[in-house]
């Protein structure tokens, strides 16, 4: 039995209508008041100091003229960096500019999903979106990673897609170059998103038998791409892209598959969900470690699941909304394996939300084939089963996260812990971390001069588990002295990175003990190469010590004049400790 909504919509070849239906209207407010209840919460929430910290920093240093892959360490496509450039340029370099990118890309995922599940009718593509809102507010809050744009754009590549099998002529062939020129856009903020299209897409040129538009797209989209590679060298950008993520970062992010049942495995999850850092939550539910076990095989059943009933459905009706349900359940599934090579929260969350967008569609479809008041309101069972889902499996990654950002924007809780310099704001988790934080930020904005150059890291060099990135952000005068802004174990800190040498150029180093006790079951544990502890050993002078070594602020002194800080952030006793400390957790 096809959807109640009799209205075409875009996704299956209807027109953009100048006076909407009154019901859009709804739908649309019903969208917008989920999304906007969290938003100041969002606004002032506590950000991630190195993935947060390079989307601000990094467009920066395009305006300074650095290239990726060259200049500064980056995992990901050049064009998220390019847009986000952009995007400073016109609305200011700022954290408040750069969240609301974030939640532009939020956005644009979110009315995708509706777009697609809009072939079931309105009430079932509100119920699509604000599942998609609880999964990619939830993780990350508006931070403008580059992975929630790619899947932006990867989705309406599938919305236009489809659409160019329904409709004819000029219509037609635009959907197919739309399509063609978002695949490309996509692959420039997140070039591992190309197994995914190409099932998606793959399947489509199969069903449609034509594919020359999208070709023609597809060759506009990418050319930010191959100007990228032109101007860093194929070299440069393939290690940077491929071979330094897909090989010598994985090691030390990858987590166990499936995830542990007796404890969180992921660091920064293990202590956001402290006694002291978990939000409120009095409901019934399972532990942190237990929902992400169960959630993990969740994923995998639904994503392949989806795609297997799509399947069958094409198979035996030749309906154009089981076309959007094939393409997209195919979308998702090639997003699957983020979800799998580090199960924790925000990759759970990252693979499964196309996934999860579906699923309503599929509820909906077996309430309409039953003969019972079901038939009635299928929008109503699905938000209810999939409302039920996230509750049982996962409340903790999705309605407490939420719930917590709303309690913020009524005023109810506050938010993160503010620091700041000349106008440039961010916020941290505890106050301890603002306190060290504020205190050296003004220290250094006290003595330091334009242009001298800067390292952050960790206390503890030979162990580049994490980079507090935000700093550079808030001395943008200063010049970052190192390739490896972002720290990552298996790169900044081998043997033959240039990690010692950049320091022995810095200036100032700014090194925290944040994530002294960061223990993942995986090569993050590993001691890597002495060699920059030596040069800071030899080479700088402690300026500050803050909140008991949480901040430590050196500065580069005469050779001889050098202050060893063994016993508290670097040296061998120091590594001594560590080494014992890890080899208990393990």
């Amino acid at each position: 039995m096809p959807p109640t909504d009799t209205c075409q919509p875009y996704v299956l070849g209807g027109s953009l209508s100048t006076r909407p239906h009154a019901r859009s209207w709804s739908a649309a407010a019903i969208i917008a008041a989920v999304v906007a209840l969290p938003l100041r919460g969002l606004f002032v929430a506590t950000g991630s100091s190195m993935e947060e910290g390079f989307m601000l920093v990094f467009p920066d240093r395009l305006r300074h003229g650095d290239v990726p892959n060259v200049d500064f360490l980056h995992l990901y496509g050049p064009f998220s960096l390019r847009v986000l450039a952009g995007w400073y340029w016109v609305f200011g370099y700022t954290l408040e500019s750069q969240r609301a990118f974030g939640l532009v890309q939020h956005v644009a995922l979110i009315a995708a999903a509706y777009a697609l599940a809009r072939a079931w009718g309105r009430g079932v593509a509100v119920v699509s979106a604000v599942t998609v809102t609880l999964l990619v507010i939830t993780p990350i809050g508006l931070s403008a990673l580059a992975w929630e744009g790619g899947i932006a754009l990867a989705m309406w590549s599938i919305v236009f897609g489809v659409r160019a099998l329904h409709t004819n002529g000029r219509a037609r062939m635009w959907a197919g170059v739309f399509a063609g020129l978002l695949i490309g856009f996509a692959l420039g903020f997140r070039p591992d998103l190309a197994v995914a299209l190409a099932l998606a897409h793959g399947w489509l040129v199969f069903r449609s038998k034509r594919w020359r538009p999208l070709l023609v797209g597809l060759i506009g989209g990418v050319i930010p791409m191959l100007v990228h590679m032109a101007t860093a060298g194929l070299g440069p950008s393939l290690r940077g892209m491929v071979t330094d993520p897909v090989f010598k970062l994985r090691p030390g992010r990858k987590l166990p598959v499936p995830p542990s049942w007796g404890k969180v495995d992921g660091a920064l999850q293990a202590v956001s969900e402290g006694p002291a850092d978990a939000p409120w939550w009095r409901l019934p539910a399972l532990s942190a470690n237990h929902q992400l076990f169960i959630w993990f095989f969740v994923v995998i059943v639904v994503c392949v699941g989806v795609a297997f009933v799509a399947h069958r459905w094409v198979k035996v009706s030749q309906h154009p909304r089981f076309t959007a349900l094939m393409a997209g359940a195919l979308l998702g599934l090639g997003t699957m394996p983020q979800a799998l090579q580090r199960p924790d929260s925000t990759h759970l969350a990252w693979g499964s939300c196309i996934a999860m967008a579906l699923l309503p569609c599929i509820v909906a479809e077996f309430a309409t084939r039953r003969t019972s008041r079901l038939t009635r309101h299928p929008a109503l069972v699905s938000a209810a089963a999939v409302g039920a889902l996230l509750l049982v499996v996962a409340p903790f990654y999705t309605f407490r996260t939420y719930l917590f950002h709303s309690r913020v924007s009524v005023g109810n809780k506050t938010g993160g812990f503010e620091v700041s310099r000349d106008g440039r704001d961010f916020y941290f988790g505890n106050a301890a971390l603002q306190s060290a934080s504020q205190s050296a930020i003004d220290e250094l904005d006290r003595i330091s001069q334009p242009g001298q150059r800067l390292l952050v890291g960790p206390a503890d060099l030979s162990r580049t588990i994490y980079s507090d990135v935000v700093f550079y952000y808030l001395f943008p005068e200063l010049e970052p002295a190192t390739y490896y802004i972002e720290m990552d174990p298996g790169l900044a800190d081998r043997p033959d990175s240039s990690l010692a040498d950049d320091v022995a150029s810095a200036d100032w180093l700014l090194l925290t003990n944040f994530w002294t006790g960061w223990y993942e079951p995986n090569a993050s544990s590993n001691f890597g190469s002495d060699a920059p502890n030596q040069v800071v050993a030899k080479s700088f002078c402690l300026v500050g010590n803050y909140e008991d070594a949480l901040v430590l602020l050196y500065q580069r002194c005469d050779a001889g004049d050098g202050i060893s800080p063994a016993g508290i952030g670097i040296g061998a006793e120091r590594r001594a400790s560590l080494e014992s400390e890890l080899a208990e957790n393990s």
